[in-house]
This record gives structure tokens, sequence and C-alpha cells, in this order.
């Protein structure tokens, strides 16, 4: 648990970072548990974006259109992979929409998503890695045999270089992140996607 007395003080000052901001009401925020065995200190936290999500915060999105999670690890002893002592992994997953199919530009249109979200946030970054993968599913059994869904499905890592461990600017670029995955307009800017209701 990140409150634990035994978290040391920087990591919980990343970890209330992280927390405290609050992203766009079409996303939705889930704490999450964190895997144990990735660092001595780990926290975990979900995004999710549904082009039909009301923004109320009222809906459940049991299958969003776009969902991501963002994971914090602190080694206080540092890793040399890492550059430091902290270390942000993501995974963003998004249904692709026909006209994307097939998209050679697909992957590069992906990775522009989280390194124009980290650079307008004003994160600073280091030894940032990661893929942009195109999948296809159909399900089977019962309730099965529904139509094929493409997804794209984008893994990445970075370490955050605020020395001070405020990690705000990467939570609001990870939402941004999750925003653009999901076709979100930008803030300010209406959308043109009709709901029916």
């Amino acid at each position: 648990m990140p409150d634990s007395p035994t978290s040391p003080p920087l990591f919980l000052r990343a970890v209330r970072s992280l927390a405290a901001v609050k992203p766009r009401s079409e996303l939705v925020v889930r704490d999450l548990d964190a895997p144990p065995r990735l660092a001595p200190h780990t926290w975990a936290t979900s995004v999710e974006a549904d082009i039909g999500h009301r923004g109320d915060g009222t809906d459940d999105l049991d299958e969003p259109d776009t969902s991501g999670r963002l994971i914090l690890l602190y080694d206080p002893d540092g890793q040399d992979a890492w550059h430091g002592e902290f270390r942000l992994v993501c995974f963003v997953q998004a249904r692709l929409e026909p006209e994307q199919l097939g998209d050679e530009m697909l992957p590069q249109v992906g990775w522009s998503w989280l390194t124009e979200a980290l650079e307008s946030s004003g994160a600073g970054f280091t030894a940032l890695t990661g893929t942009v993968t195109q999948t296809a599913s159909v399900r089977f059994g019962d309730g099965g045999g529904g139509p094929r869904e493409d997804d794209v499905e984008l893994r990445a890592s970075w370490s955050p270089t605020e020395s001070d461990a405020d990690l705000s600017r990467h939570a609001v670029a990870f939402a941004a992140l999750v925003a653009s995955a999901a076709g979100l307009p930008p803030l300010g800017v209406p959308s043109l996607h009709r709901t029916t209701g």
C-alpha cells in the first residue's frame, strides 16, 4: 500500500502527485493493485475512455473502447537501466476504427500520442522505450462468434527526471495519451461524434 508507514517519503510524494491529477470528465480513473515484484515500491492506476461515455461519473465501462494502466516503480537504490530511482510503465489499448485498419503509419502515430503528450505536458523524462502493436481478435464460446475487433496496443516505460518527485505532469501526459488513443477531441474543441439515446 502506498500509504504504509514503511513507504519512503519520496515515493509517497510521487504517488500523491500522480493521484492528485484530475483528468477531463470523459475519462474514468480507478486505483489498481500494482504488480509487487517489479520494484521494492509500486503503485498503479487505470484510465478508461469510451466514445459513448457520458462523463458524469455514473456509467460503468465494462468494455471500454480505450483503456490504459500507469504503474509507478520506485527503488531507493536506483537501477542502472532506469537512470534513477523512479520508472513509469504504461500500457494503452484502443479499438481501431475500420478506416484505420491496414494503416502502415499506425505504429508511428500511436507512438506520437505518447511523445507529444509528454512534451506538451512539460514532463521531464529519459530512457523512453516501448512498442506499438496492432492486434485482431474474435470472441468464441458462449456469446462468441462476434465480429472481429482490431486494437492498437502501446507499451512504454520511461524515467521521470523531476528531482522533487512531483510527477503530476506525467499523470497529465498519461491522461492525454489515453484521450488521444480514444479519439477524443482536444479540450475546448467540440466533438463531431453523434450519440444516440
